[in-house]
């Protein structure tokens, strides 16, 4: 009676080939994109805030100035981050000043979609 119960054992693995090289098949290494070691040549953004290449200073940005203030948002009504809209930390500060002050005063949704 026992001796019909007995495990058979595991199953053999069988090996798929990918690339020349051996794996099993449930890999996930198989299906993941290799990382390329070319580097990408970053162009530097330009501040939108900066006209003609020129820093203003003090760094003011004018709260009533929807049009760029637009810009700076995303649909959803959230603010832009530097990495994105490729603003220096300085004009960052402005922009999230100016922003919440607009939205104080109703130019601006607080929520936007």
């Amino acid at each position: 009676m026992r001796d019909s119960l007995a495990c058979a054992g595991p199953k053999p693995i069988t090996l798929i080939l990918v690339k020349g090289r051996p794996t099993r098949p449930t890999n996930a290494m198989a299906f993941v994109k290799r990382r390329s070691n070319k580097k990408k040549i970053k162009t530097p953004k330009k501040d939108p805030i900066f006209v003609d290449g020129v820093k203003p200073r003090p760094m003011y940005v004018d709260y009533k100035d929807l049009e760029l203030l637009g810009k700076l948002t995303n649909r959803h009504g959230r603010i832009v981050s530097r990495r994105k809209s490729g603003c220096h930390a300085a004009s960052q500060h402005a922009v999230a000043r100016a922003i919440k002050r607009a939205r104080f005063m109703a130019l601006m949704p607080y929520v936007g979609d």
